[in-house]
């Protein structure tokens, strides 16, 4: 199974990735690692692991959906099973998750439905929380809407910074990331309306 995966910043969740398929952990191939952003050190990561990359930069293109349909062109001719979204700061257009639907996952730094959006840590935080953690899920229209594949929850600490608690959120998102794209990999994840079964 061929993976693409999306970035535009550190690639932490790539590096778990590209380990975990060396490991032989996750039996798929990372085909092509794409980002918004030239200056991304997840395109280092991805050189340095020997895996191809490719960048788009939304200046060169009038429309969302036009980005999106030269990623979807990209994809196609690596023949892309599956699009894992790891820090990509781009919203897709319908065009582009109609066309991979059900074939595109994301990691966001908070229990959903709670704290959406970009903010996930500084919210939970801020909304005075006792608990947070990452949330793999299928991507669908609306931002983070999608069906739940798996989440950790994270005791926060009452001295918990930002940067603290992002940290250990980080540390539980490089377990659970693999282990969604393991069981996707595998064909042990069905959809029924809002739940995802884990066969």
């Amino acid at each position: 199974m061929n993976i693409a995966v999306l970035c535009s910043g550190s690639g932490t969740n790539l590096r778990a990735i590209i380990d975990k398929i060396r490991s032989g952990y996750i039996p798929a191939n990372i085909a092509i690692v794409v980002s918004d952003n030239k200056n991304a050190l997840a395109l280092e990561r991805a050189s340095e692991a020997g895996i191809d990359t490719l960048v788009l930069d939304k200046k060169d293109f009038a429309s969302r959906e036009d980005f999106d349909r030269a990623l979807a062109a990209n994809l196609s001719n690596k023949k892309i099973d599956l699009v894992v979204l790891a820090g990509f700061m781009r919203l897709l257009s319908p065009y582009f998750i109609k066309k991979y639907r059900n074939k595109i996952i994301n990691i966001h730094p908070a229990l959903l439905p709670a704290f959406k959006g970009t903010r996930g840590i500084k919210d939970a935080l801020e909304y005075g929380a006792r608990v947070t953690g990452p949330t793999v899920h299928f991507v669908e229209e609306e931002l983070d809407s999608g069906p739940i594949i798996l989440q950790r929850a994270i005791e926060i600490k009452p001295e918990d910074t930002e940067e603290s608690l992002l940290e250990r959120v980080h540390a539980e998102e490089h377990k659970i990331y693999p282990e969604a794209i393991k069981l996707f990999v595998e064909g042990r994840l069905k959809i029924n309306g809002r739940k995802v079964i884990i066969k």
